[in-house]
């Protein structure tokens, strides 16, 4: 399958095609022989469920943060099972899916990433691989039906939003989702910068239930994940709930009538309307905020100027003088992306940032793997397991800091330093002839204390050693018509200033104002750029009123967002349901619960890399306190959300 084809999306590339028996023989030998050999083990396994040869390949595979890298498997014994699963999936008589018992199915996880699997996460990754799709609520025998007239006014329209719509009608509540564009995709709508893409492997980065087994790369770019977005939101008919081209002004609960009234802008005409519902569920991202830098003289500078979030598509770069503002995963990506056409790229440093290397950055699916996606019985469910562990809570101890270690000037455990090795070796080989740019680039502060950049062939450090390539690390003294001036005197020519300066987190409602019950203004209550929420979804005095990555809720240490903005629509739902359950009106929670969760994060987070001295981020606001990242596992996170404490919340 070509790259073109895999990016053009519709509802049949989310329907699953494994049936069996296989008939294409000659296709599934080639995917067998390609394909992930712990992951074809679990596919066997999950249907023999022979406990003593899945054990024997346990010396085989171990995790990839061992110091030692484990032995080959012997060819006989990947020969032996490849003609196994052959055999298997091709036998007239297709066999026959048992039960997996929870305790042999925490096996075949440990066996398959080679380390401890605990048990209470056997629950979380039978949930977020998609192995099973659980009945939709409003299909559950002796669930009270939400009435006809309870409205949940959705705001946004993006990666969230999609799936918010998803699972409110599954749970047959009657929503609509404002969007102010005009497209639904969020942040891969808005963000189409040159390079643009996702940093984690899309196997994991996209939504439970529905895998998709055609992504064209491991790292996927911003087209083809808004494809697959918009691909979803057709399938289940979420944008006809949506109102597009508006935008959210005011929430105002009304005490009497327990509903929040919504001010509404139509940004075609300027109208405003209120809308009037049941509860409001912030889904609108964080990443849509654009952060300006406060450079003396931008406002005067004569050439094309954008926000790497803004690109202007219609501005030529070719032969032209590029001025590239910062060196954060935005910065790594347009660089590369833009050097070959442009006459010179000038980066400007605003802070060091550690260069990681993932050779499956811009590596395609190669035909043999898509159709082990596509055909081999769950496969894809498997392969995302491994994409999870290895990409999400497996860094947990990257940033959790040990009390007793002794280098706690450059890094914070075993496995953080192990990663800043791995991190430094990649950097002294690529620019082993440039002694002055590692001088330049290498942070001073433990790997993971900021977000990291990910590099492989042809990416970042290769793009920084191109002869029309400066990296400039003397701070921007101010801006003229046609130039740049750093704080020593140095002036750069441009043509273009490109702005990848990153986000404006602080406000995490964005300009929506809000007030609660009693006129309670939650702007008043947060400050600025303090924001503090019960599980990073719920306020006290703020009922019916859910938020989505919230504060505290950014999975920074991994990836995973989109495992947690699932968790909390699950939360989120259920809350709902209580209050029909208990035939309420509202629910919000205690103020001892909303106290002692946020006492909870504080202290985990004076255990976590961002509370090291040297790690300064935009995760900390004003007062040095971190108010982005959750200082939890994953696994953690999607076990507190997924049945409400009763006793933490007060209904009405």
């Amino acid at each position: 399958m070509n790259v073109q084809a895999a990016q053009e999306f519709s509802v049949a590339n989310l329907t699953s095609q494994c049936t069996l028996p296989i008939a294409d023989k000659a296709g599934l030998r080639s995917a067998l022989e390609d394909a992930n050999l712990p992951t074809l083990l679990m596919v066997y396994v999950s249907y023999v469920q022979d406990r003593d040869y899945l054990d024997r390949f346990a010396p085989y595979f171990q995790g990839i943060y061992t110091a030692e890298a484990p032995a080959s498997v012997p060819a006989d014994m990947a020969d032996d099972l490849r003609r196994r699963l052959f055999a298997l999936l091709t036998d007239p008589v297709p066999p026959v899916e048992r039960p997996i018992d929870p305790e042999f199915l925490r096996h075949m996880m440990a066996v398959s990433v080679g380390e401890n699997v605990a048990p209470e996460i056997v629950p979380v990754l039978y949930d977020q691989m998609g192995f099973e799709r659980p009945l939709p609520r409003k299909e559950v025998a002796g669930r009270p039906l939400p009435p006809a007239d309870f409205r949940v006014l959705v705001i946004g329209g993006g990666m969230t939003g999609i799936a918010a719509g998803v699972k409110l009608e599954e749970a047959g509540y009657n929503y609509v989702v404002i969007e102010k564009n005009a497209e639904l995709g969020g942040t891969w709508l808005e963000n189409r910068y040159p390079g643009v893409g996702v940093d984690t492997p899309s196997h994991f980065y996209s939504y439970s239930f529905e895998l998709n087994p055609d992504w064209s790369t491991y790292h996927p770019k911003g087209k083809e994940i808004h494809d697959y977005l918009l691909a979803v939101a057709d399938k289940y008919s979420v944008k006809d709930r949506v109102r597009f081209e508006t935008k959210v002004v005011e929430a105002r609960w009304n005490d009497a009538s327990c509903m929040w009234h919504v001010t509404l802008q139509d940004l075609r005409t300027g109208k405003q309307s209120v809308e009037i519902v049941n509860a409001v569920m912030l889904a609108h991202g964080v990443l849509n905020r654009w952060s300006m830098p406060k450079i003396p003289g931008l406002e005067t500078f004569k050439g094309r100027k954008m926000h790497s979030a803004g690109w202007d598509t219609s501005v030529e770069l070719s032969g032209k003088r590029v001025a590239l503002v910062g060196t954060g995963a935005s910065a790594a990506q347009i660089a590369p992306a833009i050097a070959g056409e442009v006459e010179s790229l000038t980066i400007f440093q605003r802070s060091r940032h550690w260069v990681l290397n993932n050779p499956d950055i811009n590596m395609p699916v190669n035909d043999a793997i898509h159709f082990a996606l596509r055909h081999i019985p769950h496969y894809k469910e498997w392969f995302r397991f491994r994409v999870y562990w290895f990409t999400g809570d497996g860094l947990y101890g990257n940033v959790k800091m040990e009390a007793d270690w002794p280098n706690k000037d450059v890094s914070v455990s075993p496995q953080n330093d192990a990663a800043r090795t791995y991190a430094l070796q990649y950097i002294h080989r690529k620019l082993a002839d440039r002694p002055d740019l590692i001088e330049k680039i290498v942070p001073d502060y433990p790997i993971f204390g900021k977000r990291i950049v990910l590099d492989a062939d042809g990416g970042w450090l290769d793009t920084l050693v191109k002869p029309n390539v400066t990296l400039e690390t003397d701070d921007i003294d101010h801006i003229e018509e046609d130039a740049i001036v750093t704080k020593s005197g140095k002036r750069y020519e441009v043509d273009v200033i490109a702005l990848a300066t990153g986000f404006d987190l602080a406000p995490a409602i964005g300009p929506l104002k809000v007030y609660g019950r009693n006129g309670a203004d939650l702007w008043a209550a947060w400050g600025v750029d303090d924001a503090r929420a019960y599980l990073g979804v719920m306020a006290p005095k703020f009922p019916n009123f859910f938020m989505t990555l919230g504060p505290n809720s950014a999975p920074n240490h991994a990836a995973g967002v989109n495992m947690v903005l699932e968790a909390q629509i699950h939360y989120i739902v259920e809350a709902l349901d209580m209050i029909v359950a208990a035939k309420g009106r509202a629910i919000e929670p205690t103020e001892k619960a909303y106290l002692d969760w946020n006492a909870k994060v504080e202290e985990q987070m004076k255990t976590m890399i961002w509370s090291h001295p040297k790690a300064k981020s935009y995760y900390l606001n004003s007062k040095g306190r971190n108010y982005i990242s959750c200082p939890f596992k994953l696994a953690d996170y999607w076990n507190w959300t997924r049945n409400p404490d009763r006793e933490a919340l007060q209904i009405s």
